[in-house]
């Protein structure tokens, strides 16, 4: 379903996360204080991730879920599974 806002956005809402979130390759567990985060539209930081799937590639499509394996959302990996365990606390791992 796609709209219009009345400032002149256009808004996407895919509807069939659940079946996407079947199937992904690459996933991504945020931690419950890193959700509402996730869901106002931020990235995602390392401190807010609670389990990662391992071989995801630098710039690959990710399904973000939450510890109770509920899907919140997708995005882009931005960086690879073996690049995040080096990184601070506050290096973006994925973008919403």
């Amino acid at each position: 379903m796609e709209k219009f806002t009345k400032s002149g956005k256009f808004q996407l809402h895919i509807s069939c996360l659940d079946q996407l979130a079947k199937y992904a390759k690459h996933k991504i567990w945020i931690k419950p204080n890193g959700e509402q985060s996730f869901l106002s539209g931020n990235h995602v930081i390392k401190a807010h991730i609670g389990r990662i799937t391992d071989c995801i590639p630098k710039y690959a499509g990710v399904v973000y879920f939450s510890m109770n394996d509920l899907p919140l959302g997708f995005g882009v990996a931005s960086r690879s599974s073996l690049e995040t365990k080096d990184l601070e606390a506050t290096a973006i791992i994925g973008f919403n």
